[in-house]
């Protein structure tokens, strides 16, 4: 008998690496001696007849004593040669000769995989279905395999793959989140520095143009990161909605902003359009949405050289009827270009991952994940991109997606988007505490705040932040999450137990904090706040975001430059 453990499974294990058995008997032995062997080894799943050193047939445990059970069957079968039971179930059968034999009893190279061999056998008849499989070796032996024990064996293998896949996956996301963090620091600090600059009214139109050289390049490098960040995170299915009130009127108007320069440094006429019943407070995922359209955008106007690009942004009409019951509007997209064009054989893979049309190629602009990422971001709204397009005329991208109608009175607008220059009068004298460990991003954080009016102290890394909480006392700290010393998880961890102790016995008021973070994974966010954190920024920023965020938190009015 030939035995081997399922123990070491592997993912590359064949019916070579499975508990096999070679209970084989000829023609003549009697069914007493077969009985006797069934009842001495219950893990043999059969046995196989022989006869002139030839496989003649195969007759499984379940069924030899089936038929032993029959009327007269002890009698018939256990005290004659084996090969009357096996005459009778190979008439039932319809067994005649080796041929049939083979086509109705599976017989398997031990090189077969266990899960090509598990389809292979639940193909079977359904009479046949659990009967033991023949297994074949190189030099010819046959050897029993027990159908249960190749279940079993796939779905062990089954957990293999699924804990190698889990492995990879977190192998995947820290290294993700680590070259989040490596690539987003040093852009928070060229971004930020940049952002300091422009504050300066001394500087010539020269100059301010060169900063604005800086600030593009430096987002268009941000974006790139962003895309190949959001794909890895499509491809774990890690990517959710997260749906906000916005106004959508200002968001429209922003990327006309963002990218009128760009196309005007092409000679491209950047139009953007929407009718006059589109609502303009509105709820869905802000951020994918702009993100959607900044790609289509980006994209029509790189592969334009002459004409025009525009984004017109309409209510579905034929919906309107039912959906203002509940508030609920269908509202459609559509960026126009007067563009090279797409080829029609080339449309059907513009959304696949870092697939990119023959002008794209040659152009050498963009990853060929932009498309994939923003068709993704729409289906997740509930809609699809569609495309139309006529060679050397122009292309059209067509969405539409679901929004909820918000109220004027339901949503909360903020302040007019002018830059900040300083605090209204009449406030109290509000302490910021800056924890970051890297100096540039640190500098850009004090010099901004101090520019403002805020008083601000720093800290380069948590256990300082602990520290000067007791002493320095902030109305907020801005709390930078991944740091040398004590990262900012445990520092707010510390600072909210110490506030919990001071409150049994004082007044003291509690600290806002606000998270700084380079994450890319949007479940880090929840870590975040369970750490004890109000808020969270994630980095690359904008100034706007920042102050937005702090005058949230305190309830700090500032003056705008006119």
């Amino acid at each position: 008998m030939f035995i081997t453990t399922s123990d070491t499974l592997t993912l590359d294990s064949t019916l070579a690496d499975l508990p096999s058995y070679d209970f084989e008997v000829s023609l003549t032995t009697l069914g007493e001696v077969v009985s006797k062997k069934f009842q001495q080894h219950p893990e043999i799943p059969g046995v196989m007849i022989s006869a002139d050193s030839q496989l003649r047939g195969m007759i499984s445990r379940t069924r030899f004593f089936e038929w032993l059970s029959r009327p007269y069957g002890l009698e018939t079968f256990l005290k004659r040669p084996i090969r009357s039971l096996w005459k009778m179930i190979a008439e039932a059968e319809g067994i005649l000769d080796a041929k049939t034999l083979l086509e109705k009893y599976l017989i398997l190279s031990t090189t077969c995989t266990i899960d090509k061999a598990v389809e292979l056998a639940l193909n079977r008849s359904t009479s046949l279905a659990y009967e033991p499989i023949l297994i074949e070796s190189p030099d010819g032996e046959h050897r029993l395999l027990d159908m249960q024990v190749l279940l079993l064996a796939q779905s062990q293998l089954f957990a293999l793959a699924k804990n190698a896949a889990d492995a990879a996956n977190r192998t995947k996301s820290e290294f993700l989140t680590n070259m989040s963090h490596e690539l987003r620091t040093p852009l928070n600090a060229i971004l930020g520095i940049t952002q300091l600059l422009t504050r300066d009214p001394s500087l010539s139109a020269e100059q301010q143009q060169h900063l604005g050289i800086i600030t593009s390049s430096g987002e268009y490098l941000l974006d790139l990161i962003n895309h190949i960040l959001e794909m890895s995170r499509i491809e774990t299915a890690r990517v959710t909605l997260n749906k906000n009130r916005f106004d959508l009127y200002r968001l429209l108007n922003n990327l006309k902003q963002i990218l009128q320069l760009k196309a005007l440094s092409k000679g491209l006429k950047l139009i953007v359009d929407y009718t006059p019943d589109l609502p303009q407070y509105v709820e869905t995922d802000k951020g994918k949405l702009e993100q959607v359209l900044i790609n289509l955008l980006n994209n029509a106007i790189n592969f334009t050289q002459q004409g025009s690009v525009s984004l017109k942004v309409s209510v579905v009409r034929d919906e309107l009827s039912v959906e203002n019951e509940n508030k609920q509007q269908t509202i459609r997209f559509e960026v126009k270009d007067t563009g090279f064009g797409i080829a029609p054989e080339e449309i059907n893979a513009l959304f696949s991952a870092f697939e990119q049309t023959k002008i794209g190629r040659e152009s050498k602009q963009g990853t060929g994940l932009g498309l994939a990422i923003s068709q993704n971001f729409v289906q997740l709204m509930g809609g699809k991109i569609t495309v139309k397009s006529t060679l050397n005329k122009g292309t059209v991208f067509t969405f539409d997606i679901k929004i909820n109608r918000i109220d004027d009175d339901e949503i909360k607008t903020s302040e007019d988007t002018c830059k900040v220059i300083g605090l209204a009068p009449d406030q109290l004298n509000y302490r910021i505490l800056v924890v970051e460990d890297h100096p540039e991003s640190r500098l850009f954080l004090v010099k901004l705040l101090k520019s403002i009016g805020f008083c601000v102290h720093e800290a380069e890394n948590g256990q300082e932040a602990v520290e000067l909480r007791s002493s320095y006392l902030p109305h907020l700290i801005l709390m930078n999450m991944r740091m040398p010393v004590m990262d900012g998880y445990e520092a707010s961890k510390r600072i909210r137990s110490v506030e919990k102790f001071r409150r049994s016995f004082s007044t003291e008021p509690v600290t806002v904090i606000i998270a700084l973070t380079a994450s890319a994974f949007e479940e880090d966010y929840s870590k975040i706040l369970s750490a004890g954190c109000d808020d969270f920024i994630y980095k690359p920023f904008r100034e706007a975001v920042l102050l937005d965020k702090i005058a949230h938190h305190l309830g700090v009015r500032y003056l705008y430059k006119e």
